[in-house]
């Protein structure tokens, strides 16, 4: 009731001379990120290094299925499929480079079945979209981790290597003398007492 007509046509003006000058914040989107686009509709393209993995994992080339979690959870547990197991084939995972999936065959052999399929399972959650990325993101993190290159030995390390295992070497032949010795006192020993 306080608001006069003279007053709603200011605001009005006010609204449409921000609108024309189109003022941006400092803090907005396209000034911090200036090649960015926000339609999520539109595929990015994304830059492809064949040697390397580019950190898209295609959905249509893995296995999902979702399945009961165990655990504590009330009878949302009995009713909802929310734990996640993602697997695909790592001989004919084309989207991975060969090497690193040879090296990811050997890292993980235990949690790859005798078909050559790589099983990984998340419950970790009661969602089942976050299970899925928590599947995600092990796979990404194991891909990553074979693609690593061993790291490189120092010459001084491998001395220092070589000096350990010398050392351990001669206490082990240490303690066996030492224990030859002491059979072989008890030994006479009780042949003497015998007599």
């Amino acid at each position: 009731m306080f608001l006069t007509n003279t007053l709603l046509p200011r605001t009005l003006n006010f609204c449409n001379f921000v609108a024309i000058r189109g003022f941006k914040s400092e803090y907005s989107l396209d000034r911090i990120y200036p090649k960015s686009s926000l339609d999520i509709s539109k595929a990015k393209e994304m830059k492809s290094n064949p040697g390397k993995f580019s950190g898209f994992v295609p959905l249509d080339k893995l296995q999902i299925t979702y399945s009961r979690s165990s655990g504590p959870g009330g009878q949302n547990v009995n009713k909802v499929n929310t734990k996640v197991e993602v697997r695909f084939h790592v001989g004919t995972a084309s989207w991975i480079p060969e090497v690193t999936r040879e090296k990811l065959a050997q890292l993980h052999y235990n949690k790859i079945t005798k078909e050559g399929f790589l099983v990984l399972r998340s419950d970790k959650t009661r969602l089942q979209t976050l299970n899925l990325a928590d599947c995600m993101d092990k796979l990404r993190c194991y891909i990553r981790e074979a693609e690593k290159p061993p790291p490189e030995v120092l010459p001084e390390t491998l001395a220092l290597r070589k000096k350990r295992q010398e050392k351990a070497a001669a206490e082990r032949l240490r303690e066996k003398r030492h224990s030859q010795e002491i059979r072989r006192m008890k030994n006479e020993g009780l042949d003497n007492f015998q007599i």
